[in-house]
């Protein structure tokens, strides 16, 4: 039967999941002027396919513009299929029908957070997402973390994964047989600015779309089980002036910040309580956000530390390396389930906010924090993060500069959405909650 290639345009929603239309692909000249129709209340709607409390109820039309630049096609694996086309599908923006930026339009957002930094320091962003992720539907055993054997099971996967990136203009650095029961992790190379997210967000969507071709499927969900290994993001950052040169590492400054890295990293940290709901958005983001987690369960710095909220990451001057070029650090406290665009503003924008504060560098702390009493912590600047997203949803709803940073409508509209899933999931169990999380991420 013959078929007509069809472009899907999405925009990523508060769910973290990709939403939109199609359209004729012979129609994308037309598209990226005119876009497509949206509606707002389609921000409400939740990962699990429930409505949340809308103020716009059935009213107002937005819409869509496909942004070329992300336009992503994916064929399919087996090269004996005569190259079917698997995915086709656009990021865009979500405007008025003026052409102003909707308040809800995540894209928008992060543009904003990115123009902050650059307005407050002259700084570009560099930066990258690490993703975790659990392949489901293979025959699972024990011995296999790290091991050849373990991804020699999934190297057909793997290959087709690491091409498929590299057809989408993302250049792809590693592919993990991970610790966890079918865990696997995905490192691409970093970009620039609004690329950062965008090949987050598209990442996720090619991974899913590769193991639906090996009969897999790819779930990027927190924890896949209750007390079990968790999934999480590692979002790896860096700097570059207005010549394009790094601005992140000083040799003469504390464990070699600039003073801009330094003030920015204060800043998340500073702010963390209130913008980990947005980084870990799920009602079981927080059973993995816990000591002894390889994860964070604190708003600390470390040095090539694992379970610090904030690593600083190793460099090498091994065969001429510099370390200005290498030198970035890692934001800890993030998962999946979250948007990556509002994700990554909400760090810049807390980062900025310490930019703009001129706030000394953090001193990283090198102790199990778990084993210390309140007084002990806060003589090192620490305090637990919280243990659940009621509490992360109420400390931003109390937080009026980081409301601050968003439109003015935006936060109200989030805390709507996240505590209607939680009250989705309310009479559920731990492990049912993770089962839930783990058929729709």
């Amino acid at each position: 039967m013959k078929r007509e290639p069809v472009i899907y345009a999405c925009c990523g929603d508060i769910s973290g999941k990709l939403r939109g239309k199609g359209f004729p692909a012979a129609d994308f000249d037309a598209r990226k002027k005119q876009g497509v129709g949206w509606t707002p209340t389609n921000v409400q709607i939740t990962c699990f396919d429930t409505i949340a409390q809308s103020p716009y109820g059935a009213f107002g039309d937005l819409l869509l513009i496909p942004d070329e630049a992300t336009l992503t096609r994916l064929e399919a694996a087996d090269q004996a299929a005569d190259a079917a086309l698997i995915d086709n599908f656009v990021l865009g923006d979500v405007v008025h029908l003026d052409g102003r930026p909707w308040a809800c339009c995540t894209r928008s957002i992060l543009k904003d957070a990115l123009q902050r930094l650059k307005d407050v320091s002259g700084l570009t962003l560099f930066g990258a997402f690490e993703h975790e992720f659990t392949l489901k539907n293979i025959a699972s055993s024990i011995g296999l973390a790290f091991t050849v054997a373990g991804f020699r099971r999934e190297r057909a996967f793997a290959e087709a994964l690491i091409a498929a990136l590299r057809a989408a203009n993302i250049t792809p650095d590693t592919v993990i047989r991970e610790f966890g029961v079918d865990q696997f992790e995905i490192t691409i190379k970093p970009e620039h600015g609004l690329r950062i997210a965008d090949h987050g967000a598209i990442v996720r969507e090619i991974t899913q779309a590769v193991a639906e071709q090996f009969d897999r499927r790819a779930s990027f969900t927190p924890m896949p089980s209750a007390g079990g290994v968790g999934n999480g993001v590692h979002i790896h950052l860096s700097f570059r002036d207005q010549d394009g040169k790094p601005a992140t590492y000083d040799a003469t400054g504390a464990y070699g910040m600039s003073a801009v890295s330094g003030a920015f990293i204060a800043g998340i940290l500073q702010h963390l309580p209130s913008i980990i709901a947005f980084t870990a958005p799920s009602v079981i983001s927080y059973q993995r956000l816990v000591p002894h987690r390889w994860s964070a369960a604190f708003n600390n710095l470390g040095v090539q530390d694992r379970e610090a909220a904030v690593r600083i990451c190793p460099v090498t001057k091994r065969n001429g390396a510099d370390p200005h070029e290498q030198f970035n650090f890692e934001f800890r406290a993030a998962d999946a389930a979250a948007n990556p665009h509002l994700q990554l503003a909400a760090i810049v924008h807390a980062g900025v906010s310490g930019i703009e504060q001129k706030l000394k560098p953090p001193t990283p702390t090198n102790e199990d924090l778990s084993l210390l009493n309140g007084q002990q912590l806060s003589a090192f600047g620490v305090e637990p993060l919280t243990s659940s997203l009621a509490a992360a949803l109420a400390a931003l709803e109390r937080d009026g500069l980081v409301r601050s940073w968003f439109p003015a409508e935006f936060v109200d509209i989030y805390l709507a959405h996240k505590r209607s899933e939680i009250a989705y999931l309310a009479d559920r169990s731990q492990e049912q909650q993770c089962t839930a999380y783990a058929e729709v991420y």
